[in-house]
């Protein structure tokens, strides 16, 4: 038997595990699936602006070989322009690194920074890579908890809490995934408080900040920090909808003294991948600089608008649902009242969901929540086949009030049995 490494026994990535696997089974088995599992944008018809795809493609002849370490120098220039003009201070382009999205980064700067069993605070419920990567680099991932009785808004004061001698980071999200809570200025100045006050390192990430709802105000973290070392993360994935191009940055601000070692370090990690994929950087520029889209994507009659429209009506109109109407990125977290249902299971719910209703969605229990009452949904869909997905979870929910009176709870077993 050919044994995985004991690093990875306490890795998870559900999003694409268990479930998603079982999809493509059905796939193959003709199927069609619709699959509601991650934000990706070119599976539901979204395009990459045709300015980005010209600058690639112009710049192809400047992108066949390795570039430095750190990224282009157009592109690490667009994103510190960007930063001043949120009113970020003392930036320049050698605090910019580009990677392979921001995944990439994410591991990279956390496995410069930590040591056996240090700790870094993550919020409850996270996107779990942020959890992975903690625990692939030697740390400890200590979940501060986003309640959605408080709009799965976190309480500075409870962070504060969880801070030991061992702590080293503090991880926000904002606008978080998979929640789509946007933190209002007043938390997001606690956390950097805190942050300064115990010398964390603070990583934020803030992928989807431009994509926001009904006048809701994003505050960039790196704005309100300056007495310790601050990490902006952010790409063209999410509001460029360039899943594919892989390009993702961290913009490191604040308390840069003293943290040098640090960022050679970094830097030693990115040499050492030699560098992020050349041709999409060379959309960076294009993308800052140019017209931005997504505004009309997020505007009521866009597209992005209407289906979140479409997801918070089918939740009102449900027996069973409830919901904290996201403020921003392109997911809902939807929970199930759960006073009709003996024993009920977030995961087991998301597989009957796919094997009666060929519906994929992630299970909540996969974003590091210790209840098991809810799942994410995207967006990304438009409205009418969001509708059509919300009337097949109903039917599953009614199956499960059903069985509750009636014993109809064979049914369901024998649906989870078919799980490989």
């Amino acid at each position: 038997m050919l044994r995985s490494s004991e690093g990875l026994r306490h890795v998870r990535y559900e999003i694409r595990g268990r479930l998603a696997r079982r999809a493509h089974e059905l796939e193959r088995l003709g199927y069609e699936i619709i699959s509601l599992n991650i934000g990706n944008p070119g599976l539901f018809g979204f395009r990459t602006p045709e300015s980005l795809r010209l600058a690639m493609i112009e710049n192809l002849a400047n992108a066949e070989g390795y570039c430095h370490q750190k990224g282009i120098f157009p592109a690490r220039e667009a994103i510190v322009m960007q930063q001043q003009a949120r009113g970020v201070q003392g930036v320049t382009a050698d605090e910019v690194f580009i990677g392979n999205g921001v995944s990439e980064l994410i591991d990279l700067a956390l496995r410069a920074l930590l040591n056996d069993g240090d700790e870094v605070l993550v919020p409850s419920p996270d996107y779990p890579l942020w959890t992975a990567a903690v625990t692939l680099n030697r740390g400890r991932a200590v979940h501060y908890p986003c309640r959605p009785e408080n709009g799965f808004v976190p309480d500075p004061e409870e962070i504060a809490r969880l801070v030991t001698p061992r702590t080293r980071a503090l991880v926000v999200i904002n606008p978080n995934n998979p929640t789509g809570a946007v933190y209002p200025r007043s938390v997001l100045e606690g956390i950097a408080r805190l942050a300064e006050s115990r010398s964390l390192v603070l990583f934020s990430d803030e992928v989807y900040d431009q994509i926001l709802y009904d006048g809701a105000e994003f505050v960039p973290m790196a704005t309100l920090v300056r007495d310790t070392l601050c990490a902006t993360l952010s790409g063209l994935s999410k509001v460029y909808r360039a899943c594919g191009y892989r390009v993702g940055w961290a913009v490191f601000s604040g308390r840069l003294r003293g943290a040098s070692d640090y960022l050679s370090a970094l830097e030693l990690l990115s040499s050492l991948r030699l560098c992020s994929n050349v041709p999409g950087q060379w959309a960076v520029q294009t993308a800052l600089g140019g017209y931005q889209s997504i505004q009309e994507l997020i505007a009521p009659g866009g597209r992005l608008y209407e289906s979140r429209r479409a997801i918070l009506a089918s939740v009102g109109e449900s027996r069973y649902l409830q919901v904290t109407p996201p403020a921003g990125a392109m997911y809902a977290f939807v929970g199930v009242r759960t006073g009709e249902f003996a024993d009920f299971d977030d995961q087991r719910f998301a597989l009957d969901l796919l094997e009666q209703k060929h519906v994929l969605v992630a299970p909540g229990v996969s974003f590091n929540v210790p209840y098991r009452t809810h799942f994410r949904i995207t967006n990304l869909p438009d409205a009418v086949l969001l509708r059509q997905v919300f009337a097949r979870i109903e039917e599953v929910l009614a199956g499960y009030a059903a069985g509750r009176r009636g014993g109809a709870k064979g049914k369901v077993v024998e649906a989870s049995g078919r799980f490989k």
